[in-house]
């Protein structure tokens, strides 16, 4: 991989969970019933057969990871955990009203935050309010996220019992300098004891989430860390560029630019962790995913089934994503809103009786034609517009931004497809910017997402 390409696509890019991405939501005033009958639409046409997914953020840790870019809060006080839940159950029971038919539950991720902030009771009660009332899917999967250092035996025990079967651990780098410098401390003993009671509990599918690009991060680290993920041999892993926002987490002041590195040994950071990866057997899926070929994303991608949303990358699709508490965004394929940004907002919002959104996006007929594009660049690898290219102009100024990446040998393209190629597969987020028909429309005057490099 030359120097001058890496520079060259080494620029501030989304990460494409969504289209369009949040910055580009329309910024009108709304009313909450156009969310609602977006999702009644959503679920009439889906319930029935693909049912509904459910993500489900929690946001308490009890110290600040300097490098996340998640919405957290930070407090020892337990005691925020049952007014919490109770607010996300009230959530809930409105969403319920909106669909006024039982559910179907495809999906239940826990994300957060540190959801294993809550206690195993507390848990339990949150899981069994939203299952209430519902159907569970033949095929469903619950997954929730979890600090090595802070998962009892009782947590996976207590979510194996009410269905869950997909476990993923925030890990980053077993380096201690580097988790120093980010405030994520743990062992791999912690880690490695985390991951063999699950296994013995009976869970399916462990994910390890692990960060190139990170403060003091070196090569050396890179290689012990995933030599010692090799003992262990997770069914997925999440290998993914740091993303540099400290204009948005003012933790992430905790370093210097200096301490992080340079374009040059980052993407050595990434080559040689993932050419150690491939060699262990994994497969490369998507962006930023490695899956051993007996998990259900590789199997999934193999069949071009592979789906991706809020959430990250799924085996199956669902149309309705219905996203409770603080921060929240749900996804009724025609629409999007988030949920207000702060706990004190949001409880006040679910206290009077109200859905607690603050910002909704209604996809035009083009946003829906350009975010089906870019959902199959990033699932599927490939993209054809056929008889759509003279319907939208949207699209056939991305077809003209697409040359410069097939001269450069990131995708094959001709009249009617885009193909990414191999070396393509680093630069897919780059590749997505050229269908962004609001990003090239208004070019952000100040920097609003991370490196794609």
């Amino acid at each position: 991989m030359s120097k001058r390409l890496i520079e060259k696509y080494n620029v501030p890019a989304p990460r494409y969970t969504s289209y369009p991405t949040v910055p580009y939501w329309n910024d009108e005033p709304f009313e909450i019933s156009e969310w609602e009958k977006s999702v009644q639409l959503s679920f009439k046409e889906s319930n029935d057969t693909d049912g509904i997914s459910i993500y489900v953020h929690l946001p308490y840790c009890e110290s600040l990871c300097t490098y996340c870019g998640c919405n957290t809060r930070i407090t020892k006080n337990h005691s925020v955990e049952e007014p919490y839940i109770h607010a996300l159950l009230k959530e809930w029971a409105m969403y319920r009203k909106v669909f006024g038919k039982r559910p179907v539950i495809r999906e239940i991720h826990l994300g957060g935050g540190t959801p294993t902030f809550f206690a195993p009771e507390n848990l339990k009660y949150l899981i069994e309010g939203i299952l209430a009332g519902a159907t569970i899917h033949a095929d469903a999967e619950f997954s929730f996220e979890a600090h090595p250092a802070n998962t009892t035996a009782e947590h996976l025990t207590t979510l194996y019992n009410l269905g869950f079967r997909r476990l993923s651990l925030g890990i980053q780098d077993f380096d201690p300098k580097v988790q120093f410098i980010i405030n994520r401390m743990q062992s791999f003993e912690q880690v490695k004891a985390v991951t063999d009671k699950a296994r013995e509990i009976g869970y399916t599918s462990i994910n390890f989430d692990l960060i190139y690009g990170l403060p003091l991060q070196t090569v050396e680290s890179v290689v012990d860390t995933v030599e010692k993920v090799s003992a262990l041999m997770p069914e997925r892993i999440a290998f993914y560029s740091y993303a540099h926002v400290p204009w948005i987490k003012p933790g992430q002041r905790r370093y210097k630019d200096t301490d992080l590195p340079g374009t040059q040994l980052k993407q050595q950071l990434y080559n040689t962790g993932r050419e150690m990866l491939t060699a262990l057997g994994y497969k490369e899926i998507g962006m930023d995913h490695f899956t051993l070929i007996t998990d259900s994303l590789y199997k999934a991608e193999q069949k071009g089934t592979l789906h991706r949303n809020f959430m990250g990358y799924t085996h199956q699709h669902t149309q309705l994503l219905v996203g409770l508490g603080v921060s929240s965004i749900s996804d009724s394929w025609y629409g999007y809103a988030q949920n207000a940004k702060t706990v004190e907002e949001y409880t006040s919002l679910i206290n009077s009786g109200v859905l607690p959104i603050v910002k909704f996006h209604g996809l035009t007929e083009e946003d829906l034609l350009l975010r089906q594009h870019i959902l199959n660049i990033m699932c599927a690898g490939k993209t054809c517009w056929n008889h759509h290219l003279h319907s939208s102009t949207g699209l056939l100024q991305a077809v003209e931004r697409l040359q410069p990446l097939a001269d450069d040998g990131l995708i094959n393209l001709n009249s009617w497809c885009a193909e990414v190629t191999p070396l393509g597969k680093r630069y897919l987020r780059n590749i997505c910017m050229a269908f962004d028909a609001r990003l090239w429309a208004k070019k952000p005057a100040t920097q609003l997402f991370s490196m794609a490099g």
